[in-house]
């Protein structure tokens, strides 16, 4: 079976220190990530520029992928408060292992932005080139709905769970049953990345397997992609990959190589070589 983590940061700079929990290291390149992932059994990696704090890691993503094809694709952006960047998102996918988009919409900036109506170009602009987009919706589920309603043809990948950001264990599935509801919409999807940084307690995580089955049900395997965002894990790339493989007793077959990385790439135009 192969293994395909559908969320990974690298960086080669940083202009501010990496935010949140991630590694408080200066950089963390593909060559770092790749060793770590052959010590876990992870064949593949979707990398998530961290703009925020390396302007300059959308290049190196693209560069990295690159120069290694059957190890990285690119969810990537550009700056939403740069009107050029409304002539960037043209044959975006042109660049070397370019999947789509992806904005955590984390700052409140941002937030402001999304509300009043700032980035409302993105979404038809996305929804034309067919690139999919995903952000941490979990922050704005309503505002996301009216987002996927309005762009039926737009693929959308809800990043980390759509769990509480800075909340822990049940308290981190408060919006469940919201955002199980949009599993209805047949453009959204779900990445079950970041699932051990939710829980205070130790590998496996049990407290959090009953809500990721709820999860994987409203979803289902097609829609439902394992990742770990591995710089900010509270354990090793492996024991985010068995928590998974070995300790969900309802995740077995076809749905678990689903889940472990054919729907991801089916539903971003991945064409990854699973022979």
């Amino acid at each position: 079976m192969k293994i395909i983590d559908a969320q990974i940061h690298i960086w080669t700079q940083t202009v501010t220190p990496p935010s949140g929990l991630h590694r408080k290291v200066p950089k963390y390149t593909a060559e770092e990530a790749l060793k770590e992932m052959d010590e876990a059994g992870v064949d593949a990696a979707l990398i998530h520029p961290p703009y925020s704090w390396d302007p300059d890691s959308n290049a190196y993503a693209v560069e990295s992928a690159k120069k290694y094809p059957d190890r990285f694709a690119v969810m990537g952006q550009f700056p939403l408060d740069d009107p050029e960047s409304r002539k960037r998102i043209v044959g975006w996918r042109n660049q070397p292992g370019m999947m789509g988009l992806r904005w955590a919409l984390l700052y409140p900036d941002q937030q402001k932005a999304l509300h009043e109506g700032k980035l409302d170009w993105v979404w038809p602009a996305a929804e034309k080139e067919g690139l999919p987009v995903a952000t941490m919706a979990g922050l704005f589920l309503p505002q996301f709905r009216k987002i996927a309603e309005a762009h039926p043809q737009l693929k959308l990948i809800i990043d980390h769970c759509g769990l509480l950001r800075l909340e822990k264990d049940a308290a981190a599935f408060g919006k469940l049953d919201e955002l199980c509801a949009l599993a209805r919409l047949p453009n959204v999807a779900v990445k079950a990345t970041g699932a051990p940084g939710y829980s205070t307690q130790p590998y496996p995580f049990r407290n959090l397997h009953d809500g990721l089955h709820r999860i994987f049900d409203a979803y289902g395997p097609k829609r439902f992609f394992w990742g770990t965002d591995i710089t900010r894990m509270p354990c090793t790339w492996r024991q985010c990959v068995t928590m998974f493989t070995e300790e969900l007793p309802w995740l077995k077959g076809n749905d678990l190589e689903q889940v472990m990385g054919r729907g991801l790439c089916e539903w971003i135009g991945w064409n990854y070589n699973f022979d």
